[in-house]
């Protein structure tokens, strides 16, 4: 039976069900008047039957129904017939053991090439791959029963052997440097040029004025998240200060979640359009770096909002450091869009992108969520 088929002989099936409802309750208002006994009758067994196998059907046809994008990409890359149609064995046993996200099911081949290993050795050296899955929307990931491959000096920032990429152009920390040397990999320039310790324009908030912000509002600062917060360097600043801020990352082009963990911090390794693996509630800050702009589409991004909402306490700040936009947008869509958490703001500079072409302007915000609603 076809998918179309089903479909209408579903929708039939559902309005015979809502007949015999109505049907049903408009005779139990009429016995009503003549008894009080009388109650509603139950829905007959067979129509229920009927309706939860039709629904089965079509849950199981659009489940795997194939993804033309999918079987189109699989045909160009001129994948193995065994790879692309056969689910590997770890997969398998994985899928019984545990649920798998939906949108995984969206991109077998890659799924496939991330659970065909080989069990109880070292991981393939796939971060192209699993970050390809994560912005689908495959996340979490399956878990896998292999090791994975670790720095021989965790704790020495340079060092050659630190290095377990394979992917990148840059094979070794100089390379990253030299290019990418506005992005953080260069440790010596932090205290120089760090953002974070010296007001040098309007849209700067040192992290010593942020924090005799909180204790003038006797807001404590224990807990934080940077989010893209590249190779850490407000995490780091903030350790130093006694205070824990988790970075999230993913690694576009370079290896921001290695470089994260060799200074000692915690990266999380997360999309921003995904839900955030922190319990309700409970951080005190929430940093917004570069990844937060202007190219998150705008629905997404008003869900992103909310759930910082969600993880952050009482009292607690959001924290918009450089967000970019067009003016006109900032104006019309995003401060109105902010305005929807009723925040109180703290900090609201606007400043116009330099270079602006196109009426491209800065907004830096401190934000503060309200104690009680």
């Amino acid at each position: 039976m076809s998918l179309n088929l089903l479909l209408l002989v579903a929708m039939v099936a559902t309005n015979i069900l809502s007949l015999y409802h109505l049907s049903s309750t408009t005779n139990f208002f009429q016995s009503t008047v003549k008894s009080t006994q009388s109650s509603v009758p139950t829905v007959p067994d067979h129509l229920l039957r009927q309706l939860h196998t039709i629904r089965a059907a079509i849950n199981h046809l659009t489940t795997h129904q194939p993804d033309k994008s999918t079987s189109i990409l699989t045909s160009r890359a001129a994948v193995s017939s065994s790879s692309s149609s056969t689910p590997p064995k770890e997969l398998l046993i994985y899928s019984k053991l545990s649920p798998i996200a939906s949108a995984c099911h969206n991109y077998p081949d890659l799924l496939h090439e991330y659970m065909n290993y080989t069990p109880f050795s070292l991981c393939p050296s796939d971060t192209d791959l699993v970050e390809k899955l994560i912005l689908r929307g495959c996340h979490p990931l399956p878990r896998r029963r292999c090791f994975s491959r670790t720095p021989r000096n965790p704790s020495d920032w340079k060092p050659e052997s630190n290095v377990i990429w394979s992917y990148y152009s840059c094979k070794s920390f100089d390379c990253l440097i030299t290019k990418f040397p506005d992005l953080g990999f260069d440790l010596s320039l932090e205290k120089s040029k760090s953002q974070f310790s010296a007001y040098k324009s309007e849209l700067d908030l040192p992290i010593s004025q942020l924090l005799q912000i909180a204790k003038s509002a006797n807001s404590v600062l224990r807990l934080g998240i940077d989010v893209g917060g590249g190779t850490g360097s407000f995490a780091a600043a903030m350790k130093a200060r006694n205070i824990t801020v988790l970075t999230t990352t993913m690694n576009f082009n370079a290896p921001y979640s290695e470089a994260v963990a060799m200074r000692g911090l915690v990266p999380l390794h997360v999309p921003l359009q995904q839900r955030l693996p922190v319990f309700d509630g409970v951080v005190d800050l929430v940093r917004c770096g570069r990844a937060v702009n202007r190219w998150i589409p705008v629905t997404v991004m008003e869900f992103f909002f909310f759930d910082l909402d969600r993880i952050l306490r009482g009292g607690g700040y959001l924290w918009l450091d450089r967000f970019f936009s067009k003016k006109v947008d900032l104006e019309n869509v995003y401060a109105p869009m902010i305005g929807k958490l009723g925040y109180k703001k703290v900090k609201w500079a606007v400043a116009n992108k330099v270079d602006s072409k196109h009426g491209e302007v800065f907004l830096t915000a401190l934000l503060q969520k309200p104690v009680a609603r």
